[in-house]
C-alpha cells in the first residue's frame, strides 16, 4: 500500500512541561536617536494592538449574537463536556479564538506597521489582545481598553529569543556586556556583575526579552529621554530566582488571618504575632492634594469652553470632549506621578519584607480564600494604600519557589471567625466585635489571632472544622496568643497608631494583674461595640 506524503512525514515532537520562570531586569543605555526609534516602534504597537482589539471585538459581537450561543448558555453545569463542546465549536465558526485573532493580524500588519514590528511580535499583541477579550467573553470584566495615544504603549515582548526584539550577551573578549537587539539597533544594558542577583540570573537561559518603557519624573532625570523616559528590559529566564542565605526558610505550618490592614499569624511551633500590614507605609495625603487641586486648577484654566457660568462641566452628549493640556499642567502630572511611584515602590518592598517574614516561620502557609474586589469596595481606602490581594500573589510565588506551598481555605465552610472549637458552635459576630469570648469558657481572644489558630491546626484536607482536633493544642497555644497580645497592647503604649480592628479600645477597664482574676463587663461591653471613652488611657479588654 502506496503511504501519503502526510502518513511519510515524522510526527513533530509533543512540547515538554512548562518550565519554571523568573524575570530579571536591566537598565538600558539608550541615546537620543534610539530613543526616538524606540518610541516609533512602541506607537506602531499600539495601532496594531487596538486594531486586533477592534477586529477581536466584532466577532465577539457575532459570537454572542449567534443563536447557537445562547443555547450553549442554557446546558446545565454539570454537562461540563457537552458545554465545552459547544462553546469551542462557536468559537471556532467565529474566528474569535487565538489562533484566530494570530491569522487576523498577518492582514493587519501591513505598510509602515510592517517596517516596525515583526511577525513574531505581531502574535504576541495578538495573543495579548485575545486574553483581554476572552475576559470579557467569560464575565470577568466589562469592556477592554484600548491604548490612547496620550497613555501610550508602554511595553512589547516576544515569544523567543532568536529572532526579532533579543537579548544577547556578549563573549568576554569582546566586553563582556549586554545588548538588546531590535530592528537594527543595538541597545547597550547596564550589568553589574557584582550583583549577585543579576549573576545568577544571566548564567540561566533566556527565554524571551520584554522591553519596557517608564515615566521619569522629568526629561532631566538620570537615565531619562528628551520626554522623560526611562527605558529597561525584562528577561524571562528558564529557572528559578535568586535564594538569598539571609531569608530563611522555615518549616512547619503557618495559620494567617489577612485584614485589609491587620496580619495575624499563628504558627505551630514558634512565637504568633498580630501587626498592622504595612505600618511604614505612611502616604503624604496633604500634598497629593495640594497637586490634584493644583491640576484642577491648570485644567479649568486651559479648557474654559469646557465649563458652564457655575464652574460645571458643560455636557457633550455622546461627543469626545478634547482636553488642551499645557506644559505645566503635564509637569504638575508629572510631579504627583512620581509620588505615587514612590509610594508604590516603597509598598512593594514592604511586601517582600513582609513575605520573607512569613517564609521563615514555615513553609506551608494556610489563610482564608478572599474576594479582595469585594474588599476593595468596602475598604477602597485602605485597600488602595496597602494592596493585601498583590501581598497574598507575591506570597504564593515566594513560598512556590522554596518548596512550600500556600493554602486558601473556603471561608464559607471554615467561618474561622464565626466557630469555636470549645462547643463547635458558629455565631455570627459583627466587624465591630473583635475578640472571640464564648459562654463555655474559652476566651476573651483578640479576633484575628484566634482565626490564625484555627487556620494553623486545620487539615487542608478536609477544611471543616472540628472540636476533638483543637482540643489538644489550646493549652499551649493560648499562652502564645495571650503574649502576642500582650506585646500589641505594648506597642499601643509606646504610641504607635493602631487600627480599631485590632480591638484596642480606649475601655473604661485596666488590664488584670493575673490570667485569674475575673473580667470586667464594662471592658467587653466597650471591646464589642468599638465605642471610645473620654480622656481614658488606650488599654485593651482583659484577658
Amino acid at each position: 500500500m502506496k503511504q501519503t506524503k502526510k502518513q511519510q512525514e515524522p510526527r513533530k515532537p509533543r512540547k515538554g512541561p512548562a518550565t519554571p520562570t523568573f524575570l530579571l531586569e536591566l537598565p538600558l543605555m539608550v541615546d537620543a536617536g534610539q530613543a526616538v526609534r524606540l518610541r516609533a516602534h512602541l506607537e506602531a504597537a499600539r495601532q496594531l494592538y487596538n486594531a486586533i482589539l477592534s477586529e477581536g471585538q466584532k466577532r465577539l459581537r457575532r459570537l454572542r449574537t449567534d443563536p447557537a450561543w445562547q443555547h450553549a448558555r442554557v446546558l446545565p453545569p454539570s454537562h461540563t463536556s457537552e458545554r465545552a463542546a459547544a462553546f469551542a465549536a462557536l468559537r471556532k465558526a467565529h474566528g474569535f479564538t487565538e489562533a484566530g485573532l494570530h491569522e487576523a493580524v498577518k492582514g493587519l500588519r501591513v505598510g509602515w506597521i510592517a517596517e516596525h514590528i515583526e511577525a513574531v511580535l505581531a502574535q504576541t499583541l495578538a495573543t495579548r489582545a485575545y486574553r483581554a477579550l476572552n475576559r470579557v467573553c467569560l464575565g470577568q470584566a466589562r469592556r477592554v481598553r484600548f491604548k490612547s495615544r496620550g497613555r501610550g504603549f508602554s511595553s512589547i515582548e516576544n515569544k523567543r529569543n532568536d529572532t526579532g526584539l533579543r537579548f544577547v550577551l556578549q563573549p568576554p573578549e569582546e566586553g563582556n556586556g549586554g545588548l538588546l537587539l531590535w530592528n537594527g539597533d543595538q541597545v547597550p544594558a547596564r550589568i553589574d556583575w557584582q550583583d549577585a542577583v543579576v549573576a545568577h540570573g544571566l548564567r540561566h537561559r533566556i527565554k524571551y526579552a520584554r522591553l519596557v518603557q517608564r515615566a521619569a519624573s522629568s526629561p532631566r532625570a538620570a537615565g531619562a529621554d528628551a520626554y522623560g523616559n526611562r527605558y529597561v528590559v525584562q528577561l524571562a529566564l528558564e529557572g528559578t530566582p535568586l535564594h538569598k542565605p539571609k531569608h530563611a526558610i522555615g518549616q512547619g505550618i503557618v495559620g494567617g488571618d489577612l485584614g485589609p490592614s491587620t496580619l495575624a499569624l499563628v504558627p505551630q511551633q514558634g512565637e504568633a504575632s498580630v501587626q498592622v500590614f504595612c505600618a511604614e507605609l505612611v502616604p503624604d495625603g496633604r500634598g497629593l492634594r495640594r497637586l490634584q487641586r493644583q491640576m484642577e486648577r491648570q485644567r479649568r484654566a486651559g479648557n474654559p469652553e469646557h465649563y458652564d457660568e457655575q464652574g460645571r462641566i458643560k455636557k457633550q452628549g455622546s461627543r469626545k470632549r478634547q482636553w488642551k493640556q499645557s506644559h505645566r499642567y503635564q509637569a504638575t502630572r508629572r510631579r504627583k506621578a512620581t509620588r505615587e511611584r514612590k509610594l508604590a515602590a516603597h509598598r512593594k518592598s514592604l511586601h517582600g519584607c513582609l513575605v520573607h517574614q512569613v517564609c521563615a516561620q514555615g513553609s506551608t502557609i494556610i489563610i482564608e480564600k478572599i474576594s479582595y474586589k469585594a474588599w476593595q469596595r468596602q475598604y477602597g481606602k485602605s485597600v488602595g494604600l496597602r494592596a493585601p490581594g498583590m501581598f497574598v500573589d507575591q506570597l504564593r510565588r515566594t513560598v512556590a519557589s522554596t518548596g512550600g506551598i500556600l493554602v486558601e481555605v473556603p471561608t464559607r465552610s471554615t467561618a474561622l471567625s464565626q466557630w469555636c472549637h470549645g462547643c463547635g458552635r458558629k455565631v455570627k459576630k459583627p466587624l465591630s466585635q473583635r475578640w472571640h469570648h464564648c459562654a463555655c469558657g474559652v476566651g476573651p481572644v483578640q479576633r484575628d489571632l484566634y482565626s490564625a489558630f484555627l487556620a494553623a491546626y486545620l487539615d487542608p484536607a478536609d477544611p471543616t472544622p472540628s472540636c476533638a482536633h483543637y482540643q489538644p493544642y489550646w493549652e499551649g497555644a493560648e499562652a502564645r496568643l495571650r503574649a502576642a497580645h500582650e506585646r500589641l497592647i505594648q506597642r499601643a503604649k509606646e504610641g504607635q497608631d493602631l487600627p480599631r480592628s485590632l480591638g484596642i479600645t480606649r475601655a473604661r477597664a485596666r488590664l488584670p494583674e493575673s490570667p485569674e482574676e475575673p473580667l470586667q463587663e464594662s471592658a467587653l461591653s466597650a471591646a464589642a461595640t468599638g465605642l471610645k471613652a473620654w480622656d481614658e488611657p488606650l488599654e485593651p479588654p482583659p484577658l
